[in-house]
């Protein structure tokens, strides 16, 4: 099981808005019907798109979306897609001026801001979580000051979708 699917709780959670610890159910919203190509597709827009707003010269790591389970959901049927990557600021000193682009930009393209501060690791690093419930989909950025190099950690995750009748989950 890897450490996304793992993560899954939190994604969910991000998507929803609600916080890690409400009792209630943290079903993931459905985001429609899709093959998981479709999706992954579909999830590196989004991605691309949060690169676009971060607005600093830099570079971005190369990695592609994955599937997971949605819980509580067919899992020959129902699938999850999230993409996790990062951004390295050409100058240290846009990482900073990055977050703050993104704290202010995404607003403004569809997204809800839910949760914004300091995570309680011991870097107390900047993190910032927020929603687009038009194309379901939830972001967590985290400000990692202290690497080597410093970077954003971006984690895109969507709602759960649903495969074509006739057809079964592709994973990867």
């Amino acid at each position: 099981m890897s450490a996304f699917t793992l993560a899954a709780p939190f994604f969910i959670t991000a998507l929803t808005g609600c916080s890690m610890t409400d009792k209630e159910s943290q079903e993931s919203p459905f985001a429609g019907t899709r093959t998981s190509r479709d999706a992954s597709d579909a999830a590196e827009g989004v991605s691309s798109s949060i690169y676009d707003l971060i607005g600093v010269k830099g570079r971005a790591s190369d990695s592609r979306p994955g599937v997971t389970e949605c819980s509580e959901k067919d899992a020959d049927t129902h699938f999850s897609v999230f993409h996790p990557w990062s951004f390295y600021p050409a100058a240290e000193s846009d990482l900073e001026v990055a977050m703050e682009r993104l704290r202010s930009e995404l607003p403004k393209n569809g997204w809800k801001i839910v949760e914004f501060g300091s995570d309680n690791s011991k870097n107390k690093n900047t993190t910032l979580i927020a929603d687009n419930d038009e194309n379901k989909t939830g972001v967590k950025i985290t400000q990692r000051s202290k690497n080597n190099p410093p970077k954003l950690s971006i984690e895109v995750v969507s709602g759960c979708y649903k495969v074509p009748d006739g057809q079964t989950v592709e994973r990867f």
